[in-house]
């Protein structure tokens, strides 16, 4: 009887102790499930700023009449899947024939694009620039840093070509997330002459754990959970640096020497990776994305004569 009553209060206990057990496999589960949804929603969602402030901060620093003054007519491009993206094209009257497209970094939208474009509109170029997905006047909508935007990249290329008939050199420029969504593109073998990538990074999982955020790895992988379970993506299709391995498209990489956010050596394993021509200009004591502003007249001669080489090689 004695014995009966033990394993009867053992069986309880058993019991007792597996379902604490559950609960706390549950706990930490729905723990570590909210835990990847915030970081992965971190991740791909931030505050863009909004065009006034975009253009506030662009006239403290440079003239930007030849634009604000300029021949500018705006219009819509279809992205990916019918994502409708808000693009401007400032004519050019010296324009002969030459095309590009900027795009700008993240959380800033088309105005900001317009420090590189003064370069270009300078060299007798016609200049588009437009709003990444979820930036500037588009519908709200998650960052993908360079998957789904380099898929729109490639339909504002298709569309410019079909716009406009007087194209003889076509090329594109990026900052930062512009820079990346740029290089990724290649992989589509989009109808361009060439590639400018300021201060692009070259994978997502090197960034968020690298210099730049500094994010545990175990922490990083987590996020890259939420994105898998959330949003249906990876850190694996963010990578433009696997987009290049068959590229041909003559590319220049610019990238500051005191960036802190994305580390140069990114521009440098893209230019490595390439298989074009390639070019890699390192601005000494520059800043993420400030290369143009820290030292603007080499960033000049540096597109100046990269451009002039494209062209005296397509001639």
């Amino acid at each position: 009887m004695e014995q009966e009553k033990d394993l009867e209060v053992t069986a309880k206990k058993k019991n007792k102790w597996l379902k604490v057990s559950v609960i706390t496999l549950v706990v930490l589960l729905v723990v570590l499930l909210g835990a990847s949804y915030g970081l992965a929603s971190y991740v791909v969602t931030g505050h863009p700023q909004t065009l006034d402030d975009a253009m506030k901060w662009q006239q403290d620093r440079y003239d930007t009449t030849f634009f604000t003054e300029g021949d500018v007519s705006d219009y819509i491009v279809k992205g990916y899947e019918d994502y409708e993206l808000h693009t401007y094209l400032l004519k050019n009257e010296n324009g002969d024939g030459k095309y590009v497209i900027i795009s700008h970094g993240y959380t800033d939208n088309h105005i900001g694009s317009l420090k590189y474009a003064r370069i270009y509109y300078n060299l007798g170029f016609n200049c588009i620039i437009y709003d990444l997905r979820g930036h500037g006047e588009n519908e709200k909508h998650i960052t993908t840093y360079s998957y789904l935007e380099s898929k729109d990249l490639v339909r504002v290329v298709e569309d410019t070509r079909t716009r406009y008939d007087d194209i003889k050199l076509l090329g594109l420029h990026g900052e930062s997330l512009g820079a990346a969504t740029t290089a990724a593109s290649m992989q589509y073998k989009p109808e361009v002459d060439f590639a400018v990538c300021d201060c692009g990074f070259a994978d997502m999982f090197n960034l968020l754990s690298g210099s730049g955020y500094g994010a545990p790895k175990a922490v990083v992988k987590l996020a890259d959970i939420g994105l898998h379970l959330f949003y249906g993506l990876s850190l694996d299709d963010m990578r433009p640096v696997d987009a290049l391995k068959d590229n041909t498209v003559p590319m220049m990489f610019i990238h500051g020497e005191w960036d802190s956010l994305i580390s140069y050596d990114n521009s440098e394993r893209m230019a490595e990776a390439t298989k074009g021509e390639s070019e890699v200009h390192i601005v000494p004591k520059a800043e993420h994305a400030e290369s143009v502003f820290t030292d603007y007249d080499s960033y000049v001669e540096y597109v100046k004569e990269f451009v002039e080489k494209v062209q005296d090689n397509e001639n």
